[in-house]
């Protein structure tokens, strides 16, 4: 079997990568890391999830060259979280899965809070409030 030699010129066609595609892998990855509570799509993505579509990409800005990408996630964190630290894990995990998987350089991942989840509480009933 013959190896190939950096001299030999074989090209074979050309791989692009579409924004899409990139956007569900760097959504995928904001949401594992604990503290995110969910992305924030905006309107169109709301609309999108009440006619029962997943938008996997949603809080996903990205702009893909032909070796590099750029990535804009927004996202809501969870209350109790330190936002800084959140954020840094996200910046990380989305650069590694998206550099993993598709081979394109992340240049740079801009992670924008858009809010905080606070939990709400469940009404305390007692039993001399309750109706009978």
């Amino acid at each position: 079997m013959t190896e190939l030699s950096s001299n030999d010129k074989i090209k074979y066609g050309t791989v692009k990568i579409a924004n899409e595609v990139v956007s569900i892998i760097a959504g995928l990855a904001a949401t594992e890391v604990e503290g995110v509570s969910s992305m924030s799509g905006g309107i169109t993505g709301d609309i999108t999830e009440m006619f029962g579509m997943k938008n996997l990409s949603k809080g996903v800005k990205v702009e893909v060259g032909e070796k590099e990408t750029a990535i804009d996630i927004f996202l809501i964190v969870e209350y109790g979280y330190k936002i800084a630290e959140v954020a840094m894990k996200v910046q990380q995990n989305v650069k590694e899965a998206v550099e993993t998987m598709t081979g394109l350089k992340v240049v740079e991942v801009n992670v924008n809070v858009q809010g905080v989840n606070i939990p709400k509480e469940e009404p305390k009933i007692d039993s001399e409030t309750r109706v009978k």
